[in-house]
């Protein structure tokens, strides 16, 4: 079940309690899981701080390996999409034996989400089993995203600008100057604007 709210709803409802539809982490998270893991914070405003979580890469075997975290750990994934569920980009054609793959699984575990994918296609060439991670940062506001990409990616490589995505969030990734990959999105929908 996925929740929106308005910054209306927001205001309204300011308590952590109350303001549950409106607090949705990531839009793949639904109210239970997020009363259920406490898996948010309030700044002293009553607002979402950023948050970061860790983002895992795999070569085909996402699904079976986040079936594995989910017996270990208990619990329900808050969403799984495959690349199937992708709109069509004559630009950027998935392949048939890539239509299966995960594009995004997200996994709440206690206070964080363990989020992650399969590579394909182009991107599948750079994989590199024990250092297949990124550092998700989600956002409270745009400007905020902006900043964190600007700042992070100096002297590192842009993978994916900052831009609007087709899943409506506002995303980039790159890899910083030590070589970590980082991925930054504000949720304009879910987040205080």
């Amino acid at each position: 079940m996925l929740l929106t709210a308005t910054k209306k709803d927001w205001a309204k409802n300011h308590t952590q309690e109350k303001a549950l539809p409106f607090l949705v982490a990531n839009r793949y998270t639904s109210k239970q899981q997020l009363k259920k893991n406490n898996n948010f914070t309030l700044n002293s405003d009553k607002q979402i701080m950023t948050t970061i979580n860790t983002y895992l890469t795999f070569n085909g075997n996402c699904e079976e390996a986040f079936n594995f975290y989910k017996s270990v750990f208990g619990g329900d994934f808050a969403h799984m999409g495959k690349f199937r569920d992708m709109p069509e980009n004559p630009q950027h054609p998935i392949s048939e034996s890539d239509k299966e793959k995960v594009m995004h699984v997200s996994f709440p575990i206690g206070n964080t989400v363990l989020m992650g994918s399969d590579t394909g296609g182009e991107w599948s060439a750079n994989f590199t089993q024990g250092n297949n991670f990124s550092v998700s940062i989600n956002t409270d506001s745009k400007d905020e995203a902006d900043r964190l990409f600007d700042q992070l990616s100096k002297g590192g490589k842009i993978t994916m600008p900052m831009n609007k995505t087709f899943w409506d969030s506002y995303f980039g990734m790159f890899t910083d100057q030590f070589g970590i990959q980082w991925m930054v999105s504000f949720d304009a929908d879910n987040r205080n604007k």
